[in-house]
């Protein structure tokens, strides 16, 4: 299936802006997101588990020349393993914390576009309008729907509107 030219241009559009968005990080970001992914790998996991069995096994069984490091109850891997839950907390929260940056950059854009299609809308039915009423077709003309719907939309009244009625003030 041959996609249209104007589907493909926008794309390309969203793919350059997202490439720009990465590669603006910074290297700080980057170290962060990659520990951040691995750290929610499958990998990471069975690393995990063959180092903490490794670790328990050495420091229980009676192996000749291996002494017991940290016996059981394994205070100092308690000790690793926190140390590793607050790191790794650390560099999800920072990966969150860039995601959801660019999440609100994204909606920004996407109240952006969504503004001006409701201005281009507007301006579309008003023409519509104006069309009919040099043809005759004064249904259209005579309609307080179609009427409303030439005018733009106020912004700040919908908000206003919308957050009255979350409050429910």
């Amino acid at each position: 299936m041959e996609i249209p030219s104007h589907i493909r241009d926008h794309i390309e559009t969203i793919a350059r802006h997202e490439q720009e968005f990465y590669a603006k990080r910074s290297r700080r970001d980057k170290i962060g997101d990659a520990v951040a992914r691995f750290a929610g790998s499958f990998w990471f996991v069975l690393i995990h588990l063959f180092v903490f069995s490794v670790w328990m096994f050495v420091n229980t069984a009676h192996l000749k020349g291996i002494p017991h490091f940290d016996p059981f109850p394994f205070a100092m891997l308690d000790t690793v393993v926190a140390l590793e839950a607050i790191l790794l907390a650390s560099f999800i929260l920072m990966r969150q914390s860039g995601l959801a940056k660019r999440s609100d950059e994204r909606d920004h854009l996407v109240l952006q576009i969504l503004l001006l299609t409701e201005r281009e809308v507007s301006a579309v039915v008003k023409m519509n309008q104006q069309m009919a009423d040099r043809i005759g077709i004064r249904s259209i003309v005579k309609d307080e729907e179609i009427k409303e719907m030439a005018e733009p939309t106020s912004i700040d009244s919908v908000a206003q509107i919308i957050q009255e009625h979350l409050t429910g003030e």
